[in-house]
């Protein structure tokens, strides 16, 4: 999995302008599933994402997890994480799962966040605007295939 975190102070996603899925201080995460993926990925994944500690404390440093502040996640499906830029000037995108296999993934991965934290998602497949107001702004990729 890669996945794009990105610390907000509120952030929502609009799907035919409507609102779907809304948070206030907390994660952004743009999800994208490989092929490769199993389950020991989601796992890995959400242990990191709740626990890293990323939110300033009172004197200011990044000693707070998303648990910790109570904050939310927005997680939205993103397979162009997975582009290929080497040949061309048109991204490939057969490096990303199969829509099937993702869609499982994506949907597990947020059922075992919502374990930890509250959770707010996009709808897999669909065309998504996602607005935020960033905080800090931090900025963090997590690729569970590189620890």
């Amino acid at each position: 999995m890669r996945i794009i975190v990105q610390r907000v102070k509120e952030a929502h996603v609009t799907i035919d302008g409507q609102i779907h899925g809304q948070i206030k201080q907390g994660l952004l995460l743009l999800v994208g599933v490989g092929p490769e993926d199993q389950q020991e990925d989601v796992n890995y994944a959400v242990r990191k994402l709740v626990n890293m500690r990323i939110f300033s404390d009172t004197e200011g440093k990044m000693n707070l997890s998303v648990k910790d502040i109570q904050g939310e996640i927005l997680s939205v499906s993103q397979f162009t994480l997975f582009a290929d830029t080497k040949k061309g000037n048109r991204p490939a995108f057969t490096g990303a799962a199969k829509p099937d296999m993702a869609e499982a993934f994506y949907q597990e991965f947020n059922k075992e966040l919502a374990k930890e934290v509250s959770v707010e998602t996009g709808v897999f497949g669909a065309d998504m605007q996602v607005e935020l107001v960033n905080d800090g702004p931090v900025t963090i990729i997590l690729d569970t295939k590189n620890r």
